[in-house]
């Protein structure tokens, strides 16, 4: 199967809630190769079956995007290895992992020596609802294929996945 660019808008909700999530609507369309996994798999699937000019609803089970809520992601730290931050519950903090990738915790709670933060997805557990239109799809270009980037590496724009909050 060829892989193909996938040009697309998008409007994400919580399907349990019902909150808006993220929203590209209006803005600049959503580029990405199938089959590079550049998407959540239960969303890269079901749009890498669709054609341009297609719409569709698509319902992504935990399990298919950012995985289901772990407890054991959740650690109490001393809050001395916090000191030049002015932290506050709820905000987002970036560090690395030990391969140096860049993830995300989530400060859940602040004690006089402790703060406890969430290593888990903040979409994690969360049942998504998105409301796709397939702008345009075509042949990646082996360039592409060979860079995982849609225009290749001469592309100054910076194509974000969809509900990945980081540009690679």
């Amino acid at each position: 199967m060829t892989q193909k660019v996938i040009s697309m808008e998008y409007t994400l909700v919580d399907a349990n809630t019902k909150e808006q999530l993220d929203s590209n609507v209006g803005q600049p369309a959503l580029e990405f190769i199938s089959g590079m996994g550049q998407l959540i798999p239960g969303l890269e699937e079901a749009v890498s079956k669709m054609e341009a000019g297609e719409t569709a609803d698509i319902l992504v089970e935990p399990k298919d995007a950012y995985g289901e809520y772990n407890d054991e992601m959740i650690q109490a730290l001393p809050k001395e290895q916090f000191a030049d931050i002015e932290l506050e519950k709820g905000m987002k903090l970036y560090g690395s992992d030990e391969q140096g990738n860049t993830i995300q915790v989530i400060v859940k709670d602040i004690q006089d020596d402790t703060v406890t933060i969430d290593y888990n997805h903040e979409l994690a557990g969360k049942t998504l609802l998105f409301t796709v239109a397939i702008l345009d799809t075509r042949d990646a270009t082996d360039e592409e294929l060979q860079t995982g980037v849609v225009g290749g590496m001469d592309n100054d724009s910076c194509s974000c996945s969809c509900g990945d909050y980081s540009c690679s």
